[in-house]
């Protein structure tokens, strides 16, 4: 009986195995008219950086944080996609695919090249990361997407179509506008909006519409805007990662679990709910999510088995797609659409979880990251003017950290601490290359020698750390019989008036400007607070302890011209030929309840009661306003009922109102003829003080904050907070990624009727230039040195976050509190961070000018380099003063030169940017004008080329969607656009808010 019975089971498990038999499935659909169209798109997120940093994460490294090697990614699709001409992929992070390529041999490059021809693979976005949109500059956006774009356009002559910003907590006008329509996309995609809007959206059909970002362009930058109904993942049960739990599709009806109709009911089932929050016909579903297809064949296969029998179903027609090719078909079924204006910002993913923290997150990396992109700006024009070095220092690995560091687990301070780290010593060695560039193109550019520039070595040096005062070659002992040469670099394209501030020893010095006639200085003692940063952070950061602190800032004024240098000379006053031409600061003792301040026309006064800012006066414009201004600090909540901390992405405070830190503050006021200060000791960990400079409508505010206390067990979320004496009826204005000024209404979303339960949180925004109120009378302005949150919670007030510390994780994955420590040897302590926000007073409908100017001189600092040598051997052998541009010309005051460099290529990337929006002030929201032949004195412009904002395509081949909109009249009035370039005259005319890029060779 036991024999018989095995012989049966033998019998039917050969029939199982034998039978089962290769099945040719048929994945070739495209769109079919009259059925639900569900466009399958796979992808994988891949983060360039976050739990790892971005080569542990290219290579597969450190798999005990995360499991994830993106190497492996490619390779595996690549296989994939050669096995079945049906199937396609997307793949958006250029700095990863960079890495690949170029291991990659001969007869791989070629194949990808046919996949990539073939429309298999598929470039999103294509930028060297997938950019943070709301601590980013728009030239850092810019400038990274370029860096990917040119490496797709060099390698594969192609030009990506659709933006894919999947994963960024939250979506800027200005990645709609700028870094959409004005690079040639069609679309953007993308999954986190606001909980409540995405519900309202569901319930309309709006998930789909079309975004106007800019108030300036209108429909003609609009486009078309794609918002995940959950998540960048597939659909619940069809992810199919070799470690997935999802049910694959089983075909083979010999072996248990056959479940070819299951699957198909579920696939129908799941594309159904979708349908119904969608317009049209046609769906996306994303088939990925982050790091996936590492094993690519476990995807495909799924995949390949859903088309065939989802197909041979019919109830719904399932096809392999891309972003492209679903838009092309949305575009097709010719719908209206409805209209967003404004951006997505505050995002909130549930209930008390405002994503809005991290717009503040690790400050000092976003200092940093701010700092070097200026700087990356200056080396730029400054390599160009030189004539680019093939083979000494360059620009690229500033540029190639800076691309990385605009990720949205970057710049964001949203990455685990280690990986922190990699970020800014990324930065470190590209800034350290870059300033042996600068020096050398320096040295090249003022150097009296004619002829092409062969120097190797440069005398100069430059002072990275001199917010701390740490700058030896301003330190050490002047020589005798020589000086100490100050050539300062104005990377702005028109003249500029300036101070230096520099730390020496000696209070007997002479400083003489290029044309040797002595100058007016200032000397103001290092204030304790300065000495002892110094001395921890030199030894943190490198690692050797300085020598004595300096015991002065010299203060000087500069004039330097447009997109040129001037030099100073420091020297030693002695003798009978020289007098000392400083002014040594003097303490004020105050004697009234008031004390007014500023040695110009804009005065603050302070009492001398409590220590605190009382009012702000111009004198020149007769703005009067009462002004407060403290330090105060959330506590953050630690989770609560619901389980939902204060962490790196979000911000909860506990619900108490925010403490004051201090109420009376003591005080000290320094006088002098260039600049008054003001020192506040608001705690033994705040510390700032007030500079107002003679000639300057604004007051600088330089803060020291940290480390901040947490024994009490208590994470703080340090604010500045200004109250003026304003009726500004719940209205505040921030900036988009430095770009343009939105209006934000306190409590109020314009798209759906808000539900407030953070009021504080909630009504948090992205700054990365600058906030404002106004009333009937009068604005209030503040401008910032880095991105970080602010907001306007009560009427009058402007508050800015400048340093958080917390001590729980806030469970989106980072898994680390924001705990920022510095450690030197066995001594650590908290994060301090030092930085600079400026404060204007102006008459209502007058600040624009103020704080574009403004913003673009904070944006670009001067550029010093520094060397010793006499002043004769000195002004013999360079030139002491010089431009680029002819002399007396300057760009106008309404256009900034955003881009000047040599490529790889021997062309020269130009842009040109129109600093106001339409409207925004009634001087220079105009027409601008820029003669090219003008700005590059001693060169003749051959050829000149329009570009798209990546230059990866011709202005005159863009072709744009043209898109139905809902309600729209078509009355709308055409923007101000500059004309084409006439090559005989080579003007550029820019209207408000356009950006314009060329490529030249001369």
């Amino acid at each position: 009986m036991g024999s018989a019975f095995l012989c049966i089971f033998l019998v039917i498990c050969s029939y199982v195995t034998v039978n089962g038999g290769y099945i040719k499935y048929n994945t070739g659909a495209g769109v079919v008219e009259g059925k639900l169209n569900v466009h399958l798109v796979p992808h994988s997120h891949d983060d360039v950086g976050w739990l790892k940093t971005i080569d542990q994460y290219f290579v597969g490294s450190n798999n005990s944080i995360q499991g994830a090697c993106v190497e492996n990614v490619l390779d595996s699709v690549v296989v994939s996609l050669l096995r079945n001409p049906d199937r396609k992929f997307v793949f958006a992070e250029m700095a990863f695919f960079t890495r690949w390529w170029y291991e990659q041999s001969e007869e791989i490059q070629e194949t990808v090249q046919k996949l990539v021809d073939a429309g298999r693979l598929e470039f999103v976005n294509g930028g060297w990361c997938m950019h943070d949109e709301a601590a980013t500059h728009y030239i850092d956006m810019i400038d990274q997407t370029t860096l990917g774009h040119r490496l797709i356009k060099k390698a594969f002559n192609k030009a990506p179509r659709a933006g894919w910003q999947i994963d960024p907590f939250g979506h800027s006008a200005v990645q709609a506008y700028l870094l959409g329509a004005e690079l040639g996309f069609d679309s953007v995609h993308f999954a986190r909006i606001d909980y409540q809007d995405r519900a309202k959206r569901k319930e309309d059909k709006t998930l789909e519409v079309i975004w106007r970002g800019s108030k300036t362009f209108g429909s003609s930058s609009q486009i078309f805007t794609n918002a995940f109904p959950v998540h960048y993942s597939p659909p619940n049960g069809f992810g199919f990662e070799v470690d997935d739990f999802s049910i694959p599709v089983q075909d083979n009806p010999y072996l248990f679990d056959y479940n070819v109709e299951q699957r198909v009911n579920d696939f129908v089932e799941a594309a159904i709910v979708q349908a119904n929050v969608t317009r049209t016909n046609h769906i996306m579903w994303t088939m990925g999510d982050d790091f996936q297809y590492q094993y690519a064949e476990t995807w495909f296969k799924q995949l390949d088995k859903l088309v065939h029998y989802v197909n041979k179903d019919g109830r719904v027609n399932a096809l392999y797609s891309t972003p492209s090719v679903y838009v092309d078909a949305k575009h097709a079924t010719n719908e209206e659409w409805p209209l967003k204006a404004h951006d997505y910002f505050p995002y909130a993913d549930r209930i008390n979880a405002y994503w809005t923290g991290y717009f503040t997150s690790r400050p000092a990396l976003k200092r940093y990251v701010r700092l070097l992109s200026g700087y990356y700006l200056a080396a730029r024009q400054l390599e160009f003017l030189a004539g680019r070095s093939l083979s000494g220092p360059n620009t690229f690995s500033l540029g190639d950290a800076l691309g990385i560091a605009q990720h949205h687990d970057a710049v964001s301070g949203t990455a685990k601490q280690h990986t922190t780290d990699d970020y800014a010593k990324r930065l470190a060695i590209g800034a350290s290359e870059t300033e042996a560039t600068i020096n050398l193109a320096l040295s090249c550019t003022s150097s009296k020698n004619s002829g092409p520039c062969a120097t190797s070595k440069s005398p100069f040096s430059q002072c990275q750390l001199l917010n701390i005062s740490f700058c030896p070659p301003t330190e050490e002992d002047i020589p005798e019989g020589k000086s100490l040469v100050v050539v300062a670099y104005n990377p702005l394209g028109w003249k500029r008036t300036d101070f230096v501030r520099i730390p020496i020893n000696d209070a007997n010095l002479v400083v003489q400007d290029s044309a040797g006639n002595t100058i007016e200085a200032q000397y103001t003692k290092l204030d304790n607070v300065t000495v002892n940063l110094r001395n921890f952070y030199t030894k943190a950061y490198l690692g050797k302890s300085p020598e004595n602190a300096p015991k002065f800032w010299l203060l000087f004024q500069v004039s330097v011209p447009p997109l040129g240098w001037n030099t100073y000379f420091i020297s030693k006053a002695s003798g009978k030929e020289k007098s000392r031409s400083g002014y040594i600061t003097v303490m004020d003792s105050p004697q009234n309840d008031s004390i007014e301040v500023g040695p110009g026309s804009l005065k603050m006064s302070f009492s001398s009661t409590t220590g605190q800012l009382e009012r702000m006066f111009n004198s020149k414009t007769g703005v009067d306003l009462p002004v407060q201004q403290s330090y105060l600090w959330y506590g953050s909540s630690d989770g609560g009922l619901d389980s939902q901390p204060s962490g790196a992405y979000i911000f909860r405070p506990n619900g108490a109102p925010p403490t004051v830190v201090s109420r009376s503050v003591p005080l000290k006021v320094m006088r002098g003829p260039q600049v008054d200060e003001v020192h506040q000791q608001f705690s033994p960990w705040i510390y700032q003080v007030t500079r107002l400079y003679k000639d300057k409508d604004h007051a600088e505010v330089e803060f020291t904050i940290g480390p901040i206390p947490v024994d009490d067990g208590v994470g703080k979320e340090v604010i500045t907070r200004m109250t003026a004496n304003m009726v500004t009826d719940k209205v505040f204005y921030t900036d988009s990624n430095g770009r343009d000024f939105l209006k934000r209404v306190r409590d109020y979303r314009e798209d759906w009727n808000l539900s407030v339960n953070q009021p504080e949180a909630g009504n948090y925004y992205p700054i990365n230039l600058g906030i404002f109120t106004t009333d009937k009378k009068s604005e209030f302005s503040v401008l910032v040195d880095r991105a970080t949150g602010g907001s306007s919670i009560k009427d009058g007030q402007v508050e800015l976050m400048l340093h958080r510390r917390l001590l729980f994780d806030d469970s989106r994955g980072v898994g680390e509190p924001l705990d920022e420590t510095t450690c030197v040897e066995d001594t650590c302590e908290g994060l301090t961070v030092r930085g600079n926000y400026y404060m204007s007073v102006n008459l209502v409908g007058d600040g624009a000018q103020w704080r574009r100017t403004t913003g673009q001189e904070i944006y670009s600092p001067l550029l010093l380099a520094f060397t010793h040598e006499k002043l004769e051997t000195w002004t013999a052998s360079h030139l002491t003063e010089g431009t680029a541009m002819e002399s007396n010309y300057s760009l106008p005051l309404n256009v900034a030169l955003v881009t000047l460099q040599e490529l790889d290529d021997g062309d020269t990337l130009l842009r040109l940017a129109h600093l106001y929006e339409a409207g925004e002030d009634p001087k220079y929201s105009t027409l601008a004008k820029v003669e090219l032949q003008k700005m590059f004195r001693g060169k003749k412009i051959k050829e000149i080329v329009e570009t798209n904002l990546s230059t990866n395509q011709e202005k005159s081949e863009m072709k744009r969607l043209n898109w139905k909109v809902e309600g729209d009249t078509g009355d709308e009035t055409a923007p101000l656009r500059g004309g084409p370039v006439d090559n005989s005259t080579l003007v550029v005319e820019l209207g408000p808010m356009e950006i314009r890029t060329f490529l030249l060779k001369f």
